[in-house]
C-alpha cells in the first residue's frame, strides 16, 4: 500500500510517520524567558547532526500561527539546554508533556532539581544523567495552510554535562548504567533491548 500525504488527514500522516520512525531519542528542552520562568519540556522529534563542531536539533510543533513556549524562549534568549531522559525520568518528563501557562515552571510542577549551567542561562535538569548546553544557530518554519506546521531548531553544544556512573574509558559511554529511553508511537516508549554488532567491510 502506499500514500500520497497531499490525500491523507494530518492526524494519519501522524500515526503512519511516529509508528515506523522509531525509536525515537527523547530531546527534554529546558529554557527560560525573559522573565527568568523556568520551561521544560519533551520533543522526541530530536537528534544529533554533526559532531565537528558538535549541533543537535529539535522541531516544535506550531499551531494557529503560534509557538510553544519553548521556541519563543529560545529565539528570544538564544540559548536551551538538552536534557535527556533515562528511565528513572519517564514519569517527570510525562508531567512536563502537558501543557500549561506560560507562567508556570515546568521543574517545580515535575518536581526535579533546576540547577546552574556553566554557560547558558537556562537551568539544567539535575537528576538527568547527561545534558548538554547548547546555543542556537539556525531556526527554520516549516509552514502549512492552516498557519501551523513546525519549527526546525539547530543549536552548537557549547558545554557537555555527564554524570561519572555512565562513563566508560576513552569516553565510551555505559548503557548498562545510562539506561535511556526512546519514544514509540502513541503512549508507548521503549527501553534499551538487544544489543548486537556490525562491522564495517
Amino acid at each position: 500500500m502506499q500514500f500520497d500525504p497531499k490525500d491523507l488527514e494530518h492526524s494519519a500522516i501522524y500515526k503512519l510517520l511516529t509508528g515506523s520512525v522509531i525509536p525515537r531519542p527523547i530531546g527534554w528542552i529546558s529554557t527560560i524567558d525573559e522573565n527568568g520562568i523556568n520551561n521544560l519540556a519533551p520533543f522526541s522529534y530530536f537528534n544529533a547532526v554533526a559532531d565537528d563542531p558538535p549541533h543537535l536539533m529539535f522541531s516544535t510543533a506550531r499551531s494557529n500561527n503560534s509557538n510553544k513556549d519553548t521556541l519563543n524562549n529560545v529565539l528570544a534568549t538564544k540559548q536551551f539546554v538538552v536534557n535527556l531522559v533515562t528511565e528513572d525520568l519517564v514519569e517527570q518528563m510525562n508531567i512536563t508533556a502537558q501543557a500549561v501557562p506560560s507562567n508556570v515552571d515546568e521543574f517545580i510542577l515535575a518536581n526535579v532539581t533546576p540547577i546552574n549551567s556553566e554557560i547558558v542561562k537556562p537551568k539544567r535538569v539535575k537528576e538527568s544523567k547527561i545534558s548538554f548546553e547548547c546555543e542556537l544557530v539556525h531556526h527554520y518554519f516549516i509552514e502549512n495552510q492552516d498557519n501551523g506546521g513546525a519549527c526546525v531548531v539547530i543549536g552548537r553544544i557549547v558545554m557537555m554535562h555527564f554524570d561519572d556512573e555512565v562513563l566508560l574509558d576513552n569516553y565510551k559511554i555505559n548503557l548498562d548504567n545510562y539506561k535511556p529511553v526512546s519514544r514509540l508511537a502513541g503512549s508507548n516508549y521503549a527501553k534499551i533491548g538487544e544489543i548486537f554488532s556490525v562491522k564495517r567491510s
